[in-house]
């Protein structure tokens, strides 16, 4: 059997507790990143609502869950972020905050570095590099 065909162990998105730990986690990051003034002007025109959904089925798809997500890809949806000044120190804030979050939510270490090597793996991409 070639290793394309070996059966592969739960998903992070299952051992992290699947959508309602992706819901809890979103809702939570979005509160930190909202109180932060390093970059919650990035969301001052931002339809909150939509943006938690639109993250929730991306986050969702990037940790191996089923893939609802209809979004624009990261490039795309933040070009526009990008023109008004978004850089390393803006995502560092984030993957700051997505480590917070999960560590309140009690999530297992390794869980937690394993989120955050996918969160870091897009980084050239939503910085538009």
């Amino acid at each position: 059997m070639s290793e394309a065909n070996q059966v592969q162990g739960p998903s992070l998105y299952e051992r992290i507790g699947g959508d309602a730990a992706v819901n809890a986690a979103v809702d939570v990051f979005y509160g930190k990143v909202l109180d932060d003034y390093r970059i919650n002007r990035f969301f001052a025109k931002t339809d909150m609502p939509k943006q938690v959904e639109h993250l929730k089925a991306f986050m969702t798809v990037a940790f191996g869950g089923p893939n609802n997500y209809t979004g624009r890809s990261l490039r795309d949806g933040h070009a526009r972020l990008v023109t008004m000044g978004l850089n390393d120190s803006h995502y560092d804030a984030v993957m700051e905050h997505l480590g917070a979050t999960l560590h309140e939510l009690n999530v297992p270490e390794d869980l937690i570095s394993e989120a955050a090597a996918l969160v870091e793996s897009v980084r050239g991409e939503v910085l538009g590099k």
